[in-house]
């Protein structure tokens, strides 16, 4: 091994303590939902929309401190179509008068608005909405393993599905411990999560296979530590990057997309950890090798190989 090669870090060695902590905040995330469940939004739940439009341009941050002051508890209030146009969906049951009701709270700070429209959204839609989405998450998953299976090979198929899955309880656990809202735009984050982690994961797997092909000296262990040392400046400048721009989307963004960059931010920080630690520790696992990344070889190949060997009396010249 080069000089260059044996200052590259020990990823590995800190493999078992990984380990214990992907353990550990996997049981924790499993914990928090069975015991304190998802807050889930009205996408999910059900509840009253209600259509408003404005002469003027309101600030949402006073219409919800509005509606909070007047003792409304679950609400999302947002822009629809134009800035003008306000979208307030509420927790409550629709009656004759809750929109009436809401039209004259907002109306007694002055504003100017019409009622456009009031409907009911029920909890059924909401099921099949929880339903569809576990089952989008899996497909997405299924995907995965079959896609990296065919275009690396199957341990690395593994290796990569099941870090996805754990960025992904790992991020619900969080929302189950702070009692977040979990709404639609928190699962397009999930969604957005298993790509980035997926890309992040891909790169690393490509420069293992690369690598084994590669280096004729070092064990495992030893081939994958320097994979990583390789592609670790290109993972924490993308990763930096990426949380530089949704923190950006956290802080200035306003409340209706506050969750959904909380999501991403989590899954950005533990995706990049599971990629280098949770899926170069599961290869190890499973003794990925040499020789699951020799290339089929050619038939007849070996025999063009003997043709072309030099005569024997040429050797010993």
């Amino acid at each position: 091994m080069s000089d260059s090669a044996k200052k590259v870090f020990d990823f590995m060695s800190l493999r078992k303590a990984a380990s214990v902590l992907s353990i550990g905040l996997i049981l924790a995330s499993v914990v928090m939902l069975a015991t304190r469940g998802l807050n889930l939004g009205l996408d999910f739940t059900g509840g009253t929309s209600v259509e408003l439009e404005y002469q003027q341009a309101p600030a949402l941050d006073e219409v919800r401190a509005t509606l909070s002051e007047a003792g409304y508890e679950q609400f999302v209030v947002q822009n629809f179509g134009a800035d003008t146009l306000v979208l307030v969906r509420m927790a409550e049951a629709n009656d004759d008068q809750l929109s009436e009701r809401v039209t004259s709270v907002l109306k007694a700070n002055g504003d100017q608005l019409t009622l456009i429209s009031s409907e009911y959204v029920g909890s059924q839609v909401g099921d099949e909405l929880k339903e569809d989405s576990g089952l989008g998450l899996l497909i997405a998953l299924a995907v995965v393993l079959i896609y990296v299976g065919m275009r690396f090979q199957f341990k690395f198929g593994i290796a990569s599905v099941l870090p996805l899955a754990h960025d992904v309880i790992i991020i619900l656990g969080v929302f189950a411990l702070f009692q977040w809202t979990f709404d639609l735009s928190v699962l397009a984050a999930l969604l957005a999560v298993i790509g980035y982690s997926l890309n992040d994961t891909i790169v690393v797997a490509d420069r293992i296979r690369e690598n084994f092909r590669k280096m004729r000296v070092g064990g495992s262990e030893e081939i994958i530590n320097e994979s990583i040392h390789q592609t670790i400046a290109r993972t924490i400048n993308t990763s930096g990057t990426t949380l530089v721009v949704l923190m950006a989307l956290y802080f200035l963004g306003g409340e209706a997309i506050n969750n959904f960059a909380l999501a991403l931010i989590i899954g950005v920080v533990v995706g990049t950890y599971s990629s280098i630690y949770v899926s170069a520790n599961l290869l190890v696992v499973l003794g990925v090798s040499r020789e699951d990344m020799m290339l089929p070889s050619k038939e007849g190949a070996g025999n063009e190989a003997e043709e072309e060997q030099p005569p024997e009396w040429l050797n010993r010249m």
